[in-house]
C-alpha cells in the first residue's frame, strides 16, 4: 500500500500532537503540527504588538502573512520536528500561556486560515505524513486516507495540560487551563471559517483514558486494518 495522509483532529489538548508524532515515528512519516504553525502566527502577532485591548489588529498582521517564513526541521538530538519562525526555533515559546489564551483569534481570522492550509498542503504534496489540527479531515486534507478524531473531557484535557505545563517555566494554576481550554472549546467549534467538527468518514478514538502509548497501539490496530482492505 502507498504512504498514506493521516489526518488527526479534535479540540485541544486530546493529545493530537502527541499521537501524530508517535505515529510518524512508528511509520516513518513526516509529523506536521498544524496547531503550532496557528501559534507561531500568533507569538508573531504578540511580539509584534499586533494585539489592542486583548483584540488582535487584523489590518496589520494579515499584511506580514507572507513575509513570515513558517516551517519545521527534524531535530537529531530527540527526533521531533520542531517549528521555526523566521529562522529561530520557537517550540518552546509558542506553548506559553499568553500564546494559549491567543491562539483561537488568530485561527479564526480567515486570511490566516488560508495561508495556513495552502503551507500544509504543500508540505502533504507527497504524503507520508501524519497531521494534526482542527480542520485536518474536514478543510486541509479531505480525501485523507485515515481520519481520526480524538475526544477526550474538557477535565481530563485541562489537567493533562496542567501537569505539562507544572514542567516548564511557565506553570500555570489548574482553573486558569480550564478556563482557557473551555473558552478554545467555544471559539473553535463556532468560528465561521473551517470550525471544529468530526469529518463524516473520521473514525472516533476516545482517549481520556489511555496513555499516550494505548491510543497509539489502537490506531495502530487501525491502520492495519486499513492496509489489509487494500
Amino acid at each position: 500500500m502507498d504512504k498514506l495522509i493521516i489526518a488527526i483532529d479534535g479540540f485541544s489538548s486530546t493529545g493530537k500532537s502527541t499521537l501524530a508524532k508517535l505515529l510518524a515515528k512508528e511509520l516513518g512519516y513526516i509529523h506536521i503540527d498544524s496547531g503550532a504553525m496557528y501559534r507561531a502566527i500568533t507569538l508573531y502577532a504578540i511580539e509584534n504588538g499586533m494585539f489592542s485591548d486583548g483584540k488582535i489588529i487584523e489590518s496589520e498582521l494579515v499584511p506580514q502573512l507572507h513575509f513570515m517564513d513558517i516551517h519545521f526541521e527534524l531535530n537529531t538530538k530527540n527526533g521531533k520536528n520542531e517549528i521555526f519562525l523566521n529562522g529561530e526555533n520557537v517550540e518552546e515559546k509558542i506553548r506559553q500561556m499568553e500564546v494559549s489564551s491567543k491562539v483561537s483569534l488568530i485561527a479564526k481570522i480567515a486570511e490566516v486560515r488560508n495561508y495556513a492550509v495552502d503551507l500544509q498542503r504543500k508540505m502533504g504534496e507527497k504524503k507520508g505524513i501524519v497531521m494534526d489540527g482542527r480542520d485536518i479531515g474536514t478543510t486541509v486534507f479531505p480525501n485523507a486516507d485515515l481520519k481520526i478524531y480524538l475526544s477526550a473531557s474538557a477535565e481530563e484535557r485541562a489537567m493533562r495540560r496542567y501537569e505539562e505545563l507544572l514542567k516548564t517555566e511557565h506553570p500555570a494554576t489548574y482553573d486558569e487551563v480550564f478556563k482557557n481550554i473551555s473558552e478554545r472549546d467555544l471559539i473553535d467549534s463556532t468560528r465561521e471559517i473551517s470550525p471544529l467538527r468530526k469529518a463524516d468518514d473520521a473514525l472516533i478514538v476516545e482517549n481520556g483514558n489511555l496513555s499516550p502509548q494505548q491510543t497509539l497501539q489502537k490506531v495502530m490496530k487501525i491502520i492495519k486494518e486499513l492496509k489489509n482492505l487494500n
